[in-house]
């Protein structure tokens, strides 16, 4: 009695785990648009990205602040220990005289100061850092934007693997039910007498072989639904139904140059390369600049205050300042050699990013057509693999092959439909691929 209380304590304990467990786990259907959206949502990389732009829009406004005035405020209190402070007067020298008013003993001394400086001229300078500095904000936001193309073709790439492990465990449940299906045949001519026990043996154990494939394509799903959760800010515990119109998705026979053309109008990384050149021809006219003189409208207060000796106050000052930097003659030139060396890096970076993405165009493209190709040629192999096994069964039913050559037929349709099903999603992300590269998947809001 005991014995069978426990049992049903552990039986109902373990179907509570199990509820919990599948209440915990939430089923999110998603397409690839909605995945898209969501990913790019939650990306830690556009976060980035994002932290850049306001970096760079920080830049201009620093840039900006260069033609505003400096003020500045000083002050300060003195005690002094035994000062000597000896006056000449020139009358008294004059005269010859040694009696004079007694020097008072000075023990501390006071003193304020503002300083105001408002720049005019800078030889430039201000002027092309403000420019430079909007050129590189506009090249922080083109790049961010190139980021979310890849990130949006990273979150289809993730989808598409999940649609297959997805996929793949539907087609090997098909197969495994038919096997299971088929043993239980089997076992029946055994204990009847028409099968031998070796052969029967024999498709048990292809049975076997299909329930260990299935356990792997089971745990490779896990993984690539954790992938796609961690990718979407998901809870780990949520379970993505694909859709199966995902492998659906169009593609066009545009030619290959419609592809390159694209790319070379729309690709942001070149854009934002432009921008980034740009802001490296001011670089060189800020580095000139030095070779000039700075003027600027300068003002000024004072205030002194030496207790029992000097007091001033209202000593107010202003008038025009110049400034230059002799040391500029033989030290400017090294600063204006580096920003051309930088400009013609940047120049060279530009023709090998455009060469760069020719081949990368070219690759997709290529890929993309293969792809296809391989579609054609599953599909006549599933035709050929059903037709083979259907041929092979009747033989099989009547005598003329052995169980050997029909569980071979098996194994080979259902390796057809995993092609034909792994082909179509990689034909669908091959032409996502292209357009990412060509600068033309469309943005996923």
């Amino acid at each position: 009695m005991n014995k069978n209380i426990t049992t049903i304590v552990a039986l109902f304990s373990a179907l509570m785990v199990l509820n919990t467990t599948l209440s915990a786990q939430e089923v999110k259907k998603l397409s690839v648009n909605e995945a898209v959206t969501l990913g790019l949502q939650s990306s830690k990389h556009l976060k980035i990205d994002q932290a850049k732009i306001l970096e760079a829009t920080a830049a201009v406004e620093e840039a900006k602040n260069n033609r505003l005035p400096d003020l500045k405020i000083g002050g300060a209190y003195m005690r002094l220990t035994s000062a000597h402070i000896d006056m000449k007067r020139a009358q008294e020298q004059e005269e010859g005289s040694g009696d004079g008013s007694a020097v008072p003993e000075i023990s501390q001394a006071m003193y304020g100061m503002a300083n105001f400086s408002l720049p005019l001229y800078a030889g430039g300078k201000i002027r092309y850092g403000i420019q430079s500095a909007g050129y590189l904000l506009e090249a922080a936001k083109l790049n961010t934007g190139n980021d979310e193309k890849a990130v949006a073709y990273n979150l289809i790439e993730a989808y598409a693997n999940l649609f297959k492990a997805a996929r793949v465990i539907d087609v090997i449940k098909e197969n495994l039910a038919a096997s299971e299906n088929r043993d239980s045949s089997f076992i029946r001519l055994e204990n009847n007498g028409l099968m031998a026990r070796n052969d029967r043996l024999k498709a048990q154990l292809q049975t076997s072989d299909i329930e260990l494939q299935l356990l792997e394509a089971q745990h490779n799903y896990n993984i690539a639904n954790v992938n796609m959760d961690l990718l979407l800010g998901l809870p780990e515990t949520t379970v993505i139904e694909v859709d199966p119109a995902f492998i659906d998705q169009g593609s066009d026979d545009r030619p290959l140059v419609y592809y390159e053309d694209q790319a070379l109008q729309n690709r942001e990384d070149i854009q934002a390369l432009g921008y980034q050149q740009k802001a490296a021809a001011l670089g060189i006219k800020v580095a000139k600049a030095e070779y000039l003189p700075a003027l600027a409208l300068t003002g000024g207060y004072i205030a002194v205050n030496v207790p029992k000796f000097l007091s001033v106050t209202n000593a107010i000052n202003g008038g025009l300042g110049v400034q230059y930097n002799l040391s500029s003659l033989w030290k400017t030139g090294a600063a204006v050699k580096k920003a051309k060396a930088q400009a013609q890096e940047l120049s060279a970076s530009s023709e090998l990013l455009a060469d760069n993405i020719r081949l990368q165009i070219n690759r997709d493209y290529q890929r993309s057509i293969l792809t296809k190709r391989k579609i054609e040629v599953y599909n006549k192999a599933e035709v050929q693999a059903a037709e083979n096994y259907r041929i092979t069964k009747n033989k099989y039913d009547n005598s003329l092959v052995t169980i050997t050559d029909l569980l071979d037929a098996n194994v080979a349709l259902l390796s057809s439909k995993i092609n034909v099903l792994n082909a179509k999603a990689d034909a669908a992300l091959a032409y996502q691929k292209l357009l990412e590269s060509s600068g033309i998947l469309p943005a996923q809001h």
